[in-house]
């Protein structure tokens, strides 16, 4: 393992895995909620209000109640009908596995739901292909102010908004410490430090120790199967290699240095010498996730705040999961992926559908209630920077002070969708012998780019 070191000078149930999700208005009396024009209508006039109805599809974002899926969303329905009884909303639950395949055959058949509840990745896609309504009239000052413009990047296409920001979180590692407690060795973890930064060397040396005093446990994982969780590979690469994954402008690949490149060379070695899970190449993030829950893995590099809180239910042993930055080949400062979530409405062609949708988006983010309900429920932090202290846990507040490390994802860059599907197989060939980590990473940096160009172009016309 000490070859890193000399070679490259050397992150609550779901899975949000498909992607992981909510702005409110404030916790504090002074800030009022952002309302849409109708919130403010008189009872009698609503109740006079022509009927709509709309449909909801939902990937599980929310904690779920009892045990049952959807059990929360007809709570915030329920709700929101005594405040608008004239508006039914159908909801329909749908999975991270199956749902994303439903929505492009649901698109395809012009059969799209209204509203829709998910992460940049595939709404800033519908985006460009004009597949959602603006919801610029519905932010208002205040709230533009209040969450931060590398949000707004991934919420809006040009100058039109097609993303209302829920909330968010920044993707991280995260450590079974009850492991590190039991073989005297949490003094091997970055926890005395305030931003718990570290290097790849300190790291390597937490990996090691569980290697040698507890072998029941794999150190580390990767995973390679498919897209889901891409940004925790990303991620774990480009900080090992203190890199970038795209440029800053999102013009092209940036990934492929030869620093990153020998932290994919360091991930294949300490796969092959059982610092990391075996059979990489043919695990998906769910997999590695399932084993650190399983209480068999030391270190999982896909996890969030949201997931965090979302996986207390799914624990099969009892242990303590705390939040960690991907390590740095020199100790700077990590660059960390925001997850983010929000909710978007489907131009279906029906003006009474979409601004009954609004008035649902509304009321899910901004009503001074169930906003910061339904924020709380999602385990994630408020996209909204006013809004902080939602949770009495230590894990939050640190993933508060970790927003500092957040940067630009790739999510926004024109032909992200095609990107990411370049991305596993050129892992899986360095994860296999097939090719070296430098020469794997320049192999996608050439597909890459070619859909980089290939998309802008198109937006161009």
């Amino acid at each position: 393992m000490r070859a890193m070191k000399k070679g490259l000078m050397t992150v609550l149930g779901v899975a949000l895995v498909g992607s992981q999700l909510v702005a409110c208005t404030s916790n504090s009396e002074g800030s009022k909620p952002a309302s849409s024009p109708d919130t403010a209508k008189p009872a009698a006039t609503q109740a006079a209000a022509k009927p709509v109805e709309i449909t909801w599809w939902n990937f599980p974002n929310f904690q779920t109640l009892d045990g049952e899926v959807g059990k929360y969303e007809k709570q915030i329905i329920a709700a929101f009908n005594q405040k608008y009884p004239e508006i039914k909303v159908n909801l329909e639950m749908i999975t991270f596995d199956g749902g994303p395949q439903k929505l492009n055959v649901a698109i395809a058949s012009n059969t799209a739901p209204d509203v829709i509840y998910d992460a940049p990745g595939r709404i800033i896609d519908w985006g460009k292909k004009k597949l959602l309504a603006p919801l610029n009239d519905m932010v208002t000052p205040e709230v533009k102010n209040d969450i931060a413009p590398a949000f707004w990047k991934q919420s809006t296409v040009g100058d039109q908004i097609v993303m209302y920001p829920l909330n968010t979180g920044p993707f991280m590692m995260a450590v079974n410490k009850t492991v590190f407690e039991k073989i005297g060795a949490v003094d091997l973890l970055p926890l005395n430090k305030p931003d718990r930064t570290w290097t790849v060397a300190e790291y390597e040396k937490a990996l090691q120790a569980v290697k040698d005093k507890a072998p029941e446990m794999i150190p580390t994982g990767f995973f390679a199967k498919s897209t889901a969780g891409d940004q925790g590979t990303r991620a774990y690469l480009a900080n090992m290699g203190v890199s970038r994954f795209l440029s800053e402008d999102n013009s092209k690949v940036a990934i492929n240095t030869e620093n990153a490149g020998k932290a994919l060379d360091w991930v294949v070695k300490a796969t092959k010498d059982k610092i990391s899970a075996a059979g990489a190449a043919s695990l998906a993030a769910s997999d590695v996730n399932d084993l650190f829950l399983q209480g068999k893995l030391a270190f999982t590099l896909n996890y969030s705040p949201v997931l965090k809180a979302q996986n207390v239910a799914n624990k099969k042993v009892p242990f303590e999961d705390i939040l960690l930055p991907f390590p740095t080949l020199d100790g700077s400062k990590p660059k960390l992926e925001p997850f983010l979530g929000g909710l978007a409405i489907f131009n279906n062609g029906n003006a009474d559908k979409i601004a009954a949708s609004k008035k649902f988006i509304d009321f899910v983010v901004n009503d001074p209630v169930w906003g910061k309900k339904n924020v709380i429920q999602t385990g994630g932090l408020s996209a909204r920077t006013s809004v902080t202290g939602l949770y009495d846990d230590p894990e939050y507040k640190y993933a508060d002070l970790a927003r500092q490390f957040i940067t630009d994802p790739p999510t926004i860059a024109d032909g992200y969708a095609e990107i990411r599907t370049f991305w596993f197989p050129e892992l899986q060939r360095a994860l296999t012998g097939t090719a070296t980590g430098k020469e794997a990473l320049d192999a996608f940096a050439a597909k890459a780019n070619e859909a980089i160009a290939k998309a802008k172009a198109q937006v161009q016309k």
